[in-house]
């Protein structure tokens, strides 16, 4: 089954009875589209960099900042609700003040308030300037898809989508490498300048090559502004609560089940209001109709699965290994890389076949890749890890470009504008819910592995009194009597428990990521063929 005949946002709706609807440009005679183009896939990398960066640096950013681990917590959540409080709104403002002015104007907020940030006095006003820099940033990724989708020729769009898809997954895993080189070789402060370098080639190339359009402020007299707030301070509070939830241990935390009940309220509101009134923001009815729904699922679950294991990972490289963030990207460097070599002859390979196909493939990959990881053990380093992370890079490069692409072949021109914004609140939620999950997953699982672990040590034993033997004549030539290489001992012996329990836990995650793969292949299984597109 297809998409409607008929738009099922407010903004598809308001432009198709404009003077400026927004179909696919089937020809183009200059290069400025194009140079329009790699100015809006810059702001889709930075929309992704900015947030992985900070979590990868968090550390050097409480030092720098001089901030508690509980002030600290909250950097990377208040750039989050920044982005995802924009990110429903970015639709509607692009259709009546025109993408190029809201995107000029997402840079410009994102510019200064990335270059004044590390210059904050007070860590009150470092969070103010964060929330304006997610405020900015979170117009980039909506009114990517949007103007690939208008401006490139019909034959040529399929390439445009698959270097956004590519784009995203290459700024989340070169995130780590970037923040360990700025951390040893300059400073702590260039987590937010790196933007303050790319944003001004990004602002010339919109200028130059997205076109003017005339402001349409006609649009705004039957604007359902009660489903765009209920919506954007809805979905914002529920961000907050998951993404504080685990540090807070979720229920035992007034503020977190706040935010949750909160949020959760406000989102059946903002459903309950789309199913009634005359003009919606976003007519859920017709959006039923059709796969998109499905493909939303699929695109949270994919994110989950993928934000899943880069979670674990870098965890596991720090917390067992005592790796460093720039020995942990030269991991995470073999997932971004290979997508240089693969975007085009994806691309390729997708304009013949059936996306479904391709989707299911990635996706299958990927569980294999999880599975393949799930053999891990106290003595893996980056070497171990490469097999699975090729694979895994192959496989998430196929499920992200064909889940992408399906929506865009399943949906109408028009509502290019709102496609962006779906698959922006996607991604943002299902990495939130990908991450949290696995943080509260692999806390409680390292728990009981370490209590399970714990009952076997039984003090006596043969087998304790041995290894503590072992540990005592190892330390015994450094320390001053006999007591202290005893206690050394002791020491050592639960850092061994306790490692052995954070191994056991990841190896769990790992298999909860293949059992969510799993559930992305049911969903594939239920999509519909798709209709003709001119994609």
């Amino acid at each position: 089954m297809t998409w409607p005949d008929r738009p099922v946002s407010a903004t598809g709706v308001a432009l198709q009875g404009s003077s400026q609807p927004h179909p696919p440009q089937l020809r183009v005679s200059s290069w400025r589209p194009y140079i329009g183009i790699v100015g809006v896939l810059l702001g889709s990398v930075m929309g992704t960099l900015g947030s992985r960066t900070t979590s990868f640096g968090l550390a050097d950013l409480r030092g720098g900042l001089h901030a508690g681990f509980d002030d600290g917590a909250w950097i990377t959540t208040t750039f989050g609700v920044g982005q995802m409080l924009v990110g429903v709104a970015s639709p509607y403002l692009g259709a009546v003040f025109g993408a190029r002015r809201v995107l000029l104007t997402g840079i410009v907020m994102f510019f200064f308030a990335s270059l004044l940030a590390p210059l904050a006095t007070n860590f009150s006003g470092f969070l103010a300037l964060l929330a304006i820099a997610g405020l900015g940033s979170g117009t980039f990724i909506p009114l990517t898809i949007s103007f690939v989708i208008r401006s490139l020729p019909a034959k040529l769009v399929i390439y445009g989508v698959a270097a956004y898809a590519m784009n995203s997954e290459l700024s989340q895993n070169v995130a780590a490498s970037l923040e360990g080189w700025y951390a040893d070789h300059w400073s702590w402060h260039w987590i937010y300048w790196q933007y303050c370098l790319a944003l001004p080639l990004m602002f010339a190339a919109i200028w130059y090559g997205v076109p003017r359009e005339t402001t349409n402020l006609r649009l705004l007299r039957d604007f359902d502004w009660a489903g765009l707030s209920y919506a954007s301070i809805g979905f914002a509070m529920l961000y907050a609560g998951l993404d504080q939830g685990n540090r807070l241990d979720w229920t035992s935390s007034g503020l977190v089940v706040g935010l949750l009940v909160g949020g959760g309220l406000l989102a059946a509101a903002f459903v309950l209001r789309e199913v009634s009134a005359p003009r919606p923001f976003l007519n859920l009815r017709l959006l039923l109709h059709g796969n998109l729904v499905l493909m939303m699922l699929a695109l949270v679950a994919v994110r989950f699965i993928i934000l899943s294991t880069a979670y674990i990972i870098p965890t596991y490289l720090q917390a067992v290994q005592n790796f460093r963030e720039l020995q942990v990207g030269q991991v995470l460097l073999w997932i971004a890389l290979p997508q240089f070599v693969i975007v085009v002859p994806l691309a390729m390979l997708l304009r013949r076949m059936d996306g479904r196909y391709v989707l299911a493939f990635g996706i299958l990959l990927v569980g294999i890749a999880s599975l393949m990881t799930a053999q891990i053990t106290s003595v893996w380093t980056t070497e171990d890890f490469l097999p699975s992370q090729i694979l895994q890079a192959i496989g998430q490069s196929c499920a992200l470009t064909a889940l992408t692409i399906l929506v865009v072949r399943g949906s109408l021109p028009i509502e290019a504008l709102s496609i962006g914004c779906l698959l922006q609140i996607s991604r943002l939620f299902g990495g939130e819910i990908g991450t949290t999950f696995m943080q509260t997953f692999v806390r409680t699982r390292e728990q009981f592995h370490s209590n399970t672990i714990g009952q076997h040590v039984t003090s006596g034993t043969g087998f304790t009194m041995d290894r503590l033997a072992s540990y005592a004549n190892s330390t015994g030539t450094h320390a001053a009597d006999a007591g202290l290489s005893s206690m050394q001992a002791y020491k050592l012996l639960a850092a061994a428990i306790a490692s052995q329990a954070n191994v056991l836990a990841y190896r769990d995650g790992f298999l909860a990521a293949t059992i969510g793969a799993g559930f992305c292949l049911l969903l594939v299984a239920l999509m519909r063929r798709g209709g003709p597109s001119p994609f």
